[in-house]
């Protein structure tokens, strides 16, 4: 499988640098989309043609989603499994970003694919455009040289299981009248 996951990472790598508007284009999905993402969660959020009390549920269950997602999973998985990034453990990669520290899960699509799985919930349309929003992100950390492919994969697959399983959470233990 490491064999497989180097070759991906090659390919989607040897993107970059042949193109400025292109490495460009990588660099604002790997990088500045999260930032688009968290703003469009927020507005869609203050929008959603629900009670305060929904909003609120809601927002719990996002909060919920992308705590346990980043903190507990991805720092925990890291704490007890290094992972190289690949451009700190092969040679010759187009390196568009700097990142520290280990390379699995993705801390990136652990976190957004989490919020994706909650904005699914929320309403199926908008939810489906942030999961391909946030494999684009997925792809675009690969094509940059900070991620292989399976990081992104193991952390989507957290993700969405922690995103999905927070929203049953908050409904077991927090009943409607609570809020």
């Amino acid at each position: 499988m490491s064999e497989f996951n180097t070759t991906i990472f090659l390919i989607f790598n040897s993107l970059v640098g042949r193109s400025t508007t292109l490495d460009l284009a990588i660099i604002f999905f790997a990088d500045y989309l999260a930032y688009v993402l968290v703003a469009a969660s927020i507005v869609s959020l203050i929008l959603w043609r629900k009670m305060l009390v929904e909003k609120v549920r809601a927002f719990l269950v996002a909060l919920i989603a992308v705590a346990v997602s980043h903190v507990v999973f991805v720092e925990l998985i890291r704490l007890f499994y290094v992972h190289p990034r690949p451009f700190s453990a092969l040679s010759g990669v187009h390196n568009l970003l700097t990142e520290t520290g280990s390379s699995f899960p993705s801390g990136h699509a652990t976190l957004f694919f989490a919020l994706s799985a909650f904005m699914y919930r929320c309403n199926r349309r908008l939810g489906g455009i942030f999961f391909v929003l946030s494999g684009t992100m997925g792809i675009a950390r690969v094509s940059a040289g900070v991620h292989y492919p399976l990081d992104i994969l193991g952390g989507a697959i957290m993700g969405i299981l922690v995103g999905f399983v927070s929203y049953r959470v908050v409904d077991k233990f927090l009943p409607k009248s609570v809020i």
